[in-house]
């Protein structure tokens, strides 16, 4: 549970910086490259969250059907956090 609560942490990091490089890009002043840099995040983080769920199977021994529902979770809740922010930027 802590090591999902751990990824979650770094999800959301990535998140952030993400949106530092947008606003580096000029986002302060084009809300549209923050909303952007928000999008940009989802697809970095469904593969990190997909080396997550591999390194789980293949070195700790779980079965793809038992890391699933981690995946989900770890995956689910910054991408949502992303979605938001991009939907915020793009009013």
């Amino acid at each position: 549970m802590i090591h999902t609560v751990k990824v979650i942490g770094i999800g959301i990091a990535l998140l952030l910086l993400c949106l530092w490089v947008g606003r580096m890009m000029g986002g302060a002043e084009q809300p549209a490259i923050m909303a952007r840099s928000a999008l940009v995040f989802i697809p970095l983080w469904l593969v990190g969250a997909g080396i997550n769920m591999w390194i789980g199977v293949t070195q700790e021994g779980y079965t793809v059907k038992e890391e699933i529902p981690f995946f989900l979770v770890v995956f689910l809740i910054p991408a949502a956090m992303a979605q938001l922010v991009s939907f915020l930027y793009s009013r």
